[in-house]
């Protein structure tokens, strides 16, 4: 495709980057410039340089997160689902309300999912709607921690009133590049997230050996595109959020892009997480989380925490309309996403999704049986069924598989034709990827697979450096996902050889 063709298709993403700039990732430093603490010339330019070092270097985390609620699988599809989510956030940010564009985006895919006929991970689902109420509580208790701490220090060191404004000024600042940062890592996969699947660029080699991943040129158009909604429209989101809920002290201010950075970096830290697992705790979702819900959680929390005048002070009609933009979004960017795909597939000829075929062939049901996974009622498909949400009913008819088995069905089962040619193994990133690792995809070049598991265990006799399980377990599905893109053939009903 051709970089016009590409930017046409991406222009939806950069405009869904532009309607988060120009709501969510003002609210690092809302609270500073409505408590007048930093300028807002400032405060955009911190923003906007720290937010696209977030997305490009550390995006990949939360953005495979959202992935797995759906798989946005055409270039077109996710023109649309981006636009749909853009415009339900432009709609609320109109309106005044800081909206979250998580909500917005997961709205947009589950209408995919459903114009589709692919199954949304209900699993996954119910992980990103608890961040929708875990989020905001834990900001409100960063807050109130926060404030608590803050203020014994004070206390203690007596600093003099100028020495205080300078600290707090200096706190503000550093306080909003962090969480610039944390924004950009963890809201990135909001904008590009749905195109991750469909990139039109390959990996960039610069000079001195330097690999730029597609992803990462994806990250980068999306963390510009931020950049421009932060300078051209959120003065009006950063006076709502951080003036109209409640009237904040510099302090105060501070405490709440504190509470809002750490929230985002939880949410968004690959490493945090697998340091839990390696730990024997469960690991942090990687999930993209709304940044104005965090912002009004932690605003709460320091009113709850000053007691009755605190409470007094909330202005509660003002967080009622905005909590009826957290409700309504999602039900109307699913609403709003499947009204477009319907338009762009019919009324411009656009593929917004490709076809996904999956059969109960032979094999598959060897290699279920060899998984433990109870195959006794199910029989063997003589013609695949394009449809998961048709061949999961089909399964249904056949057998009372447990939710877990009926997953590993459907995975296994899945038609995923790869094809390993010289050419594309020449254009890995090698980044991504160990010696050990690409030494045996280069022996099994020429090879062709049906199934993405029977890819797997290729691999896996090729090499242990591919053998499943480990601390690197998750290291290794993100791998095995970039394979399956790269060496994808384009026709899901390709022969076994």
């Amino acid at each position: 495709m051709d970089p016009i063709s590409s930017l046409v298709f991406l222009s939806s993403g950069l405009f869904l980057g532009w309607s988060l700039g120009a709501n969510d990732a003002s609210n690092v430093f809302g609270s500073a410039v409505a408590s007048r603490m930093v300028r807002f010339s400032t405060a955009a330019f911190l923003c906007s340089l720290f937010v696209v070092v977030g997305a490009i270097t550390a995006g990949t985390g939360a953005t495979d997160g959202l992935g797995q609620l759906g798989e946005v699988n055409a270039l077109a599809g996710g023109f649309t689902t981006a636009l749909a989510a853009a415009i339900t956030v432009f709609w609320m940010t109109r309106l005044g309300l800081p909206v979250s564009s998580t909500q917005a985006v997961v709205g947009a895919i589950v209408g995919w999912n459903w114009f589709s006929g692919s199954i949304t991970d209900l699993a996954q689902l119910a992980r990103i709607v608890a961040t929708w109420v875990f989020c905001p509580v834990l900001a409100g208790l960063f807050a109130a921690l926060l404030q608590m701490g803050a203020v014994a220090l004070i206390r203690w060191r007596r600093p003099h009133l100028l020495r205080l404004d300078a600290n707090l000024r200096t706190g503000l600042i550093i306080a909003g590049i962090f969480g610039s940062y944390s924004l950009g890592a963890n809201n990135i996969g909001n904008v590009m997230g749905v195109f991750t699947d469909s990139s039109p660029f390959h990996a960039v080699v610069l000079p001195g050996g330097m690999v730029v991943s597609s992803v990462q040129q994806l990250f980068l158009l999306g963390g510009c595109a931020i950049a421009v909604g932060v300078y051209t429209y959120s003065r009006k989101v950063m006076l709502t959020v951080g003036g109209s809920l409640m009237t904040l002290s510099p302090l105060g201010a501070l405490v709440v892009v504190l509470a809002n950075s750490l929230v985002l970096f939880l949410f968004s830290s690959t490493v945090l997480s697998q340091s839990l697992v390696h730990w024997g705790l469960p690991p942090i979702p990687l999930i993209p989380v709304s940044s104005s819900q965090a912002v009004v959680g932690a605003v709460i929390g320091l009113g709850l925490l000053q007691g009755g005048r605190g409470v007094r002070q909330i202005r509660w009609g003002v967080l009622a309309r905005i909590a009826s933009g957290w409700v309504t979004t999602p039900l109307s960017a699913a609403l709003i996403g499947f009204l477009l795909l319907f338009v762009v597939q019919n009324v411009f000829n656009q593929q917004v999704f490709r076809p996904v075929a999956y059969q109960l062939s032979p094999p598959v049901l060897e290699h279920l049986a060899a998984q433990g996974v109870p195959v006794a009622a199910l029989r063997p498909q003589s013609l695949p069924v394009t449809s998961a949400v048709a061949f999961r009913r089909q399964l249904r008819q056949q057998s009372r598989l447990d939710p877990t088995d009926s997953a590993a069905v459907l995975q296994a089962a899945e038609i995923l034709p790869l094809s390993l040619e010289e050419q594309q193994i020449r254009r890995l990133d090698r980044q991504r990827l160990s010696t050990a690792q690409l030494e045996a995809i280069r022996r099994l070049e020429g090879r062709r697979f049906r199934h993405a598991w029977q890819f797997e265990e290729a691999l896996a006799r090729e090499s242990p450096a591919w053998a499943a399980g480990g601390e690197n377990s998750a290291l290794r599905k993100a791998q095995i996902a970039y394979l399956e893109r790269v060496f994808r053939l384009p026709e899901p009903s390709a022969p076994t050889p």
